[in-house]
C-alpha cells in the first residue's frame, strides 16, 4: 500500500536516510521525482547519482523553500507513472504543518504512489504519516584486514510510530556483493522484533539493487 512514511535524520546520517529510502524502493521502471528545500541542500549536497545505485531515471527539483517542495510534492503524487516522490526538508518549518502532511498522506493513498519525508536535523511532532522512522549514526563494524581502521558503516533504524507494522530497532549496514560490488543493506534486529516482516520483507534483506 502506498503511503506517507517520515524519516527523520540524525546529523551526519542523511546520506543513510537516503540509502534507506532506495532500499525499500527496489528496481521498478517508473521515476523518482526527488525534491530538496534550500536548507537540506545546503547541508547534504546533491544526491550523488553514481552513489545512488538506482536503477530507474531520477528527477531532481530544488526549491528555495519548504512550502514550495510541499506543493511540487503534492502535485507529484497526482502523477501515477511515478514510483515515488521523496522530498528532503530542513528542521521544523512552519509550513510543515499536521494539514500539510495529511494532504499528502492522502494523495499518497489516493494515487498509489509512496511518499517519503526525510527530515533532516528535525523534532518529531505531530504528524499525518502511516509509518515514522529515525535514522542515527552507529561506529563502523570491524574492518577485515585492519583493526585499527574503520570498516563498513553501519546505522541504527528505527521505526518509533506505525498504524499496520510493529515498532522495533535494527542496526543496518552495506553488504557487499561477491564482485566487491556493494548492493545491498542488511538490517538486522538490535532487539527481538517483527516489524520488518510485519511489513513483508523478510528481516535482514532490504535490498538496494
Amino acid at each position: 500500500m502506498a503511503v506517507l512514511s517520515e524519516i527523520f535524520a540524525e546529523t551526519g546520517a542523511e546520506a543513510a536516510a537516503a540509502g534507506f529510502v532506495l532500499a525499500q524502493l527496489g528496481p521498478g521502471p517508473g521515476p523518482v521525482l526527488w525534491l530538496q528545500d534550500r536548507m537540506a541542500l545546503r547541508e547534504s549536497g546533491r544526491p550523488s547519482l553514481p552513489g545512488l545505485g538506482l536503477r530507474r531515471p531520477l528527477l531532481l527539483m530544488q526549491l528555495s523553500r519548504p512550502l514550495d517542495v510541499l506543493a511540487a510534492a503534492e502535485e507529484g503524487l497526482r502523477c501515477k507513472a511515478l514510483a515515488a516522490v521523496v522530498a528532503e526538508l530542513r528542521g521544523n518549518p512552519p509550513a510543515l504543518t499536521f494539514t500539510a502532511l495529511k494532504r499528502l498522506a492522502l494523495r499518497a493513498e489516493a494515487a498509489g504512489v509512496p511518499c517519503w519525508l526525510i527530515r533532516q536535523g528535525a523534532a518529531a511532532d505531530l504528524s499525518a504519516a502511516r509509518d515514522r522512522w529515525r535514522i542515527a549514526t552507529r561506529p563502523s563494524a570491524a574492518h577485515p584486514d585492519d583493526p585499527r581502521a574503520p570498516g563498513d558503516p553501519r546505522w541504527q533504524v528505527e521505526l518509533f510510530r506505525s498504524r499496520d507494522k510493529r515498532p522495533g530497532i535494527w542496526v543496518a549496514h552495506h553488504e557487499r556483493g561477491a564482485d566487491g560490488a556493494a548492493d545491498r543493506v542488511d538490517l538486522v534486529a538490535a532487539l527481538p522484533d517483527g516489524a520488518v516482516a510485519a511489513a513483508g520483507r523478510p528481516p535482514g534483506k532490504s535490498a538496494i539493487r
